[in-house]
């Protein structure tokens, strides 16, 4: 395959003729048994790639490279939670993940079974999934840290054989109980698995083991070393891992991917998107239990012949520059990160991103969420290297757009996710008519079909819902639908505006959220909002907002809420006024860094019931929030008694339009005695 090509040209291929060029791109990989068919498109939305050849992932990511690599390094492992830190060379690894397998094949794990991986970010994670891999298993990577009842759907819905987990794990030092969040799992699960296989860490010495299920692997794998376990070579389109994700509906759907198109796709990303080289060194600090961790922590890197990074901990511990100084040390080329992350570290103390040579780096993509200017332009002038946005889907598996790494500076547009990536058709359109839009014209982001290789091929068990949710949701038309709002400018690059469900209606007016935390967050003394809109009984919706302080800022809370207002108002006009501006020390986020807004909206509406919290990173931000709001409550309910009794006192019956019920209202419905009141 020829890599020198220029990514525009290799653009127009991938859609003017996408059957030779996806040709090409698939002999980057072995395959045991040659393909027939590029795609097979008769049965639509279904696509089938590589149609009759014979791979296997694990095979392309460790045996193919023992003989030009085998001392190389695979694997860096830091945790900075427990300490320590390994280098597995390729060779290593090779004998691990065999291992691995021969302990699955041992418990009874043949082709097709499926396991549910409910590990920390340690090597073995990455042995698990390698080793089902290797043996046609399917892997179901849950993230250590859902809760009980999150695992037991997942658990439930995959039909698990086994479940591969570790006594315990620490998250910024706070113990992760795992193997008794498994046992509770189990209780509740209505499929009991047929084991449960336990790394012991010696975190938490006491667990229980219950006879014939619980086993514990360093036993197993003692018993099996030395075992050679030959690649179950696998049909392109056979299932490769399940991945849970509930996107836009209540209940988590199964993400299905497949074997050959997976591995094409990412090995062509790796080289043509992020400009990383065999025996380079890949950082990606996402969670495995996450699909940037599948995809760009474990897979991509292995399967081009790179060094990956996994990293046990958070990004501020044990201090801010934690990441900056493994990208020195392991000389991180391409790094990936959140702006989640990004912004927490632009809380910090500046110094600790100036005390390490991070020259080493080319290219910092930032991808899970929307990257807003200020974010992006700070972490650039920090660091000094480009700064890539780019964005895609747990279904998509790679992005849909981006930038690839070898853009000119001049070229790349901070707030911008790029063009879309070699293989997607996107389009922007109306989503009541279906019809295309205009350049400048908000809209739906959706994708023609067939989807390339490497998205997802279906939902676990469910092809009705796969059909029905994401390729019949525009008006009379067969797109995929992002359920993104985005829009592009006159050159063609586009613009996130965040998810068609996360727009306030304010008195008829749409407002997207991502419109209003762009602009606080272009105060220089604000690292992250958040905007939502609360129920109100007169617009429909009001306004929100939520702003994390920088460490820095030395201004006062009232004059921050004017000069946010002021902001606001300047940018966006009056329409979108906020109902209230709140200076908070944190906000909720799932584990993956994405805002939790539905728990904000129910603080905001003073609702007891905030939903399902499993994905929850930190109970203490929203509890911060809870007080925040509740003590705004009761000073406007102060504010507005105080003047009610002046309105009466010189002889009204309301004041400002309020009348002396209204507040009566108000009081009881808080619960608020009147003693505390005034």
């Amino acid at each position: 395959m020829n890599y020198s090509i220029p990514y525009g040209d290799l653009y127009n291929w991938s859609v003017t003729d996408p059957t030779s060029f996806w040709h090409g791109q698939a002999e980057a990989i072995h395959w045991q048994t040659p393909f027939h068919t590029v795609c097979d498109f008769t049965n639509p939305p279904f696509a089938r790639w590589f149609v009759g050849g014979k791979t296997n992932l694990c095979y392309n990511a460790v045996d193919r490279h023992l003989e030009p690599r085998a001392n190389q390094p695979a694997i860096f492992f830091h945790s900075s939670e427990s300490g320590t830190e390994q280098v597995i060379t390729y060779r290593q690894l090779h004998r691990e993940v065999t291992s691995f397998a021969a302990v699955l094949k041992k418990l009874g794990i043949n082709k097709g079974d499926r396991v549910v991986i409910y590990l920390p970010m340690i090597p073995e994670a990455a042995y698990a999934m390698l080793a089902c891999a290797r043996i046609g298993a399917i892997h179901s990577v849950v993230f250590a840290g859902f809760a009980a009842s999150s695992l037991a759907n997942r658990i439930v819905d995959a039909q698990a054989k086994l479940v591969v987990t570790a006594d315990a794990a620490t998250r910024a030092g706070k113990l992760v109980p795992l193997k008794k969040l498994v046992d509770q799992a189990l209780m509740e699960s209505e499929t009991p698995v047929e084991h449960v296989l336990i790394i012991h860490r010696g975190i938490e010495p006491d667990i229980v083991l219950y006879d014939d299920r619980d086993l514990l692997y360093g036993d197993l794998v003692e018993e099996v070393r030395g075992v050679q376990v030959e690649p179950e070579w696998l049909e392109s389109n056979e299932t490769s891992y399940i991945l849970y994700t509930s996107g836009t509906t209540a209940k988590p759907k199964g993400v299905q991917r497949d074997v050959g198109g997976y591995a094409v796709a990412l090995t062509s990303t790796v080289n043509h998107i992020f400009g990383g080289q065999p025996g380079e060194t890949f950082f990606c600090t996402a969670d495995v239990g996450w699909v940037v961790g599948h995809s760009y922590l474990v897979y991509a890197p292995l399967l081009h012949g790179m060094a990956t990074v996994i990293y046990e901990g958070v990004p501020i511990r044990p201090d801010p520059g934690i990441w900056w100084s493994m990208a020195e040390k392991y000389q991180a080329k391409v790094m990936t990160a959140s702006p989640t992350a990004i912004r927490l570290l632009r809380k910090q103390d500046p110094k600790y991103l100036q005390q390490h040579d991070v020259s080493c780096l080319r290219t910092l993509f930032l991808m899970g969420e929307p990257l807003d200017v200020s974010t992006s332009n700070w972490i650039h002038d920090a660091l000094g290297v480009p700064i890539i946005d780019n964005y895609w889907q747990t279904e998509t598996s790679w992005p849909i757009l981006a930038l690839p790494s070898s853009t000119p500076q001049s070229e790349l547009k901070p707030g911008s996710a790029g063009l879309p990536c070699f293989g997607y058709r996107a389009t922007i359109v109306d989503p009541a008519t279906g019809e295309d839009l205009p350049r400048g014209q908000k809209g739906v982001l959706a994708c023609e079909i067939p989807l390339p290789p490497g998205c997802l091929s279906t939902i676990w068990q469910n092809d009705q819902l796969f059909a029905k949710h994401y390729f019949q949701q525009i008006p009379g038309r067969h797109l995929y639908s992002t359920f993104d709002y985005a829009e592009q400018d006159e050159d063609g690059y586009y613009y996130i505006l965040g998810r068609t469900d996360d727009v306030i209606n304010v008195a008829g007016h749409r407002i997207g959220t991502r419109e209003i935390e762009e602009t606080i967050n272009s105060h220089t003394d604000i690292a992250e909002s958040a905007a939502i809109g609360a129920y109100d009984e007169i617009k429909g919706q009001a306004i929100h907002c939520f702003a994390v302080v920088r460490q820095a800022a030395a201004k006062g809370e009232e004059q921050l809420k004017k000069e946010i207002l002021q902001i606001i108002l300047r940018n966006l006009g009056a329409i979108a006024r906020p109902a209230a501006i709140h200076i908070v020390k944190g906000l909720p986020k799932t584990r993956s860094g994405k805002i939790l807004r539905r728990a904000i909206q129910a603080v905001a509406e003073g609702k007891q019931n905030l939903g399902d919290l499993s994905t929850l990173e930190d109970y203490i931000a929203l509890e911060g929030l809870r007080s925040v709001v509740a003590d705004a409550k009761l000073r406007e309910l102060r504010n507005l008694a105080f003047a009610i009794w002046m309105g009466r006192v010189q002889g009204g019956g309301s004041y400002f339009g309020h009348e002396l019920s209204d507040w009566f209202t108000a009081r009881n419905k808080l619960g608020i005695p009147l003693d505390v009141l005034l």
